[in-house]
């Protein structure tokens, strides 16, 4: 049984690699563009990175199809959003955060395919 289980695994059915691609950018700051670092990016609930010392992050295997993200870092408001995914397209997702004492910037995030 579990030989036909695991023969079910090498179906056609199954999605195809190229229906995933990476997520990579940048997260700064909206006024000074300084890089955010600690800052922590969530796509569809499930997929996390956090940005390093120069606002960079990477987020491999993300399905194709409209992806939801949710942006946060301490003394900054929280930034959500969608993009559309491509499948085997690398993705670029740079964002800038407002200071949370500061007003919301009016686009605060820019995304488009590499």
């Amino acid at each position: 049984m579990l030989a036909l289980l695991l023969q079910g695994c090498d179906s056609d059915a199954l999605p195809p690699a190229a229906g995933y691609t990476s997520v990579t950018g940048a997260i700064v700051d909206a006024k000074t563009n300084a890089p955010v670092s600690g800052a922590v990016i969530t796509i569809d609930t499930v997929l996390t990175a956090t940005t390093d010392s120069a606002g960079h992050f990477s987020i491999d295997r993300v399905p194709s199809g409209i992806a939801d993200y949710v942006v946060q870092a301490p003394g900054y408001q929280q930034l959500s959003s969608s993009a559309t995914i491509e499948p085997g397209k690398p993705f670029a997702l740079n964002l800038t955060l407002t200071n949370s004492t500061s007003p919301p910037a009016p686009n605060g995030d820019t995304h488009s395919p590499v």
